[in-house]
């Protein structure tokens, strides 16, 4: 399986990024892009990759270990920013060093549960909104975003996520997310 950790938006705050990403989406070059879909929305915490079934009860026990010692934070999307020419995504404002840590244990819970890991890089929050196969040039959408100021909410769980990736080949087709499992933040020492 392919599998993340995440952090999902509710729905009150991904209708609200979904009003300024239809303005993006009316830009011009914006049909160029490959736009992420709404109910995919989410911060990755940690991506796992092909995730042998076998390793899937450890890894689960170990990021509920890690969600228990996790206290509840405090979040809202704030502006946004790019990736190069690759990928464009909105950033995130609130109690980032929270979300940080418990990426850093969605991380450490995979390398326990034998789960291979690509190389450790300091985590930064981001939903990505669209991806290009080229360059793009993302200065007219980070300009729309550079006052966008998202609702907060309290981010209470953190979920195990399975990626299905197209195989119709149907262009614009998108990956389907399936959250596997989810678990409350702080409900342990």
């Amino acid at each position: 399986m392919r599998l993340f950790a995440a952090v999902l938006p509710p729905e009150d705050v991904t209708a609200e990024l979904a009003v300024v990403v239809d303005q993006l989406e009316k830009l011009p070059g914006a049909e160029g892009l490959r736009w992420t879909g709404r109910p995919g929305w989410h911060f990755t915490l940690a991506f796992y990759g092909e995730v042998d079934d076998e390793l899937v009860p450890e890894l689960s026990a170990r990021l509920e270990r890690a969600a228990r010692r996790t206290d509840p934070f405090a979040l809202e999307l704030r502006a946004g920013g790019h990736f190069g020419g690759r990928a464009l995504w909105i950033g995130a404002t609130g109690d980032v060093g929270t979300m940080r840590l418990l990426a850093e244990r969605a991380e450490a819970a995979a390398r326990k549960a034998g789960v291979p890991i690509e190389e450790h890089r300091r985590y930064r929050p981001h939903l990505t909104v669209a991806r290009s196969r080229g360059s793009a040039d993302f200065a007219p959408y980070t300009a729309l975003l550079h006052d966008f100021a998202g609702r907060p909410w309290t981010v209470a769980e953190l979920c195990l996520v399975r990626s299905n990736l197209p195989k119709s080949g149907v262009p614009g087709e998108r990956p389907r997310y399936e959250t596997l499992a989810r678990w409350t933040l702080g409900s342990g020492a």
